[in-house]
């Protein structure tokens, strides 16, 4: 069973966070950030998580879906905030599952700033590092865990943490926690939590396969949505250049050398076309680095702060940074090679144009690649204009691929299997009842009162 909101309750003005009643020390550190109105998921996602209601929310990439579910749990666990250095006095009462480990590093990145003027601990564990400091942070206790799902079961496995108290659950990126097959992780720790929390789920896009994990881990949740299903946002420009082969990498440099462009992501389907890529634009003079799932994590967070801070004109990357990946002024996002799930493109270009500013979206496809933008096209309902890009003839590469700094002479970086983006689909379920309000530009970053969060008895 589902409820829902009157249609008249669209959003049509600026919202103000002011008007939601939030804690002061909360909003606090929202005043401290500069932002003063609420984006459309924020406007109506708030209200409802602050009233305890379980919510299923969708939004285009870059409209403030962190806020939109970190604000209202900071606010309902006040009445458990102490300065304590008891660990027993900072169970876990709300845990934040995302499916990557930038997303959570970002994810906890926003918590703590919006955490800053309250004392409620925050903590954030995933794979790929090592598991001991944050064992030993875990055991100094938190109100607040951001975890991936994998390294959150090897904690629970160790003993580390207990989910005993969890009042508040979060599935942030819901639909790509399902394409990554996290599906028996999350029933696991599912089981681990009391049945009477709070349940918030966040994803991208709504598909029959996330109504049907919003039936399973949700209670009658109020569905949201402020973009219609798959769209691409207004501030993206897009464009198709018909290339293939050694043209596609001459065609990157090109674009990048001749516009001046810098932080510029460049999105390839599998690790070791990622790498080869970012070798070869290296010797064709582009600063550039690589960001796939082969990559350990002290690299992967190396090349996202060197890409962040500027210093890289190109970061080539599969889509392990599709989503989650938050850099402001992002120019342009190319994609060298076609999706070949058409929602995956939106997720793309879902990182340029953000927060309101323009961006412009390049795709390059070989003749056989036609049918994935065709694909594209029927999901976004809109045609990519196809362009025509004239190439110097001077732009051939000047040393073999395996002759750069990133390999010995002579020698090519081993072959790495593909990414395995996709689990097996869900059957359809019935649609949770929907609200909708008019997307507008992000202009900020970012049921019943729950019985084992607030006290009561849970159900």
């Amino acid at each position: 069973m589902t409820d829902t909101l009157p249609q008249d309750t669209a959003i049509e003005a600026p919202v103000p966070f002011a008007q939601f009643g939030l804690h002061p020390g909360i909003m606090q550190a929202i005043e401290a950030t500069g932002y003063v109105s609420a984006t459309p998921i924020q406007a109506k996602a708030i209200p409802i998580a602050m009233a305890g209601r379980d919510v299923m929310g969708a939004a285009q990439t870059g409209t403030g879906k962190t806020a939109a579910f970190s604000l209202p749990i900071l606010h309902r666990l006040m009445p458990f905030a102490n300065s304590s250095a008891s660990p027993a006095r900072h169970p876990v009462r709300a845990l934040i599952l995302t499916p990557t480990r930038e997303l959570a590093d970002q994810v906890h990145a926003n918590v703590a700033q919006y955490s800053s003027a309250v004392p409620l601990r925050t903590a954030v564990v995933f794979g790929g590092v090592d598991i001991r400091p944050q064992r030993d942070l875990l055991r100094q206790g938190c109100e607040i865990l951001i975890a991936t799902p994998g390294r959150l079961l090897d904690h629970v496995e160790q003993r580390n943490v207990n989910l005993g108290q969890v009042g508040i659950l979060v599935l942030d990126e819901a639909d790509r926690m399902l394409d990554m097959g996290f599906l028996p992780d999350l029933d696991r720790i599912m089981r681990l939590l009391p049945p009477g929390r709070q349940g918030l789920l966040f994803s991208a896009t709504f598909s029959p396969e996330i109504r049907k994990l919003g039936r399973t881990f949700l209670r009658t949740p109020v569905e949201v949505e402020v973009a219609r299903p798959n769209a691409t946002a207004d501030t993206v420009t897009q464009i198709a250049y018909p290339l293939e082969g050694e043209a596609k990498r001459r065609a990157v440099v090109h674009l990048v050398k001749s516009r001046q462009l810098n932080q510029v992501i460049v999105f390839s389907n599998t690790k070791i076309g990622c790498s080869r890529l970012a070798r070869q634009l290296e010797q064709d003079g582009v600063r550039a680095e690589s960001i796939h799932g082969n990559k350990t994590q002290i690299e992967r967070m190396k090349a996202l702060e060197a890409f962040k801070a500027g210093t890289l004109e190109v970061l080539v990357a599969t889509d392990v940074a599709a989503r989650g990946l938050d850099v402001a002024g992002v120019p342009c996002v190319i994609n060298y090679d076609l999706p070949r799930n058409a929602e995956d493109y939106v997720h793309r270009i879902g990182r340029t144009g953000r927060a309101g500013a323009s961006g412009e979206a390049i795709a390059l496809f070989a003749p056989e690649e036609e049918r994935y933008l065709l694909d594209i096209e029927k999901l976004i309902k809109t045609r990519i204009p196809r362009g025509e890009l004239e190439l110097p003839r001077s732009m051939a590469r000047r040393r073999p691929v395996g002759s750069g700094h990133h390999a010995a002479p002579g020698r090519h970086a081993p072959a790495a299997p593909q990414d395995d983006f996709f689990s097996r689909p869900y059957e359809p379920a019935a649609a949770a009842p929907r609200v909708e309000a008019e997307a507008r530009p992000a202009v900020v970053p970012a049921r019943r009162p729950v019985g084992v969060l607030l006290g009561g008895k849970s159900s």
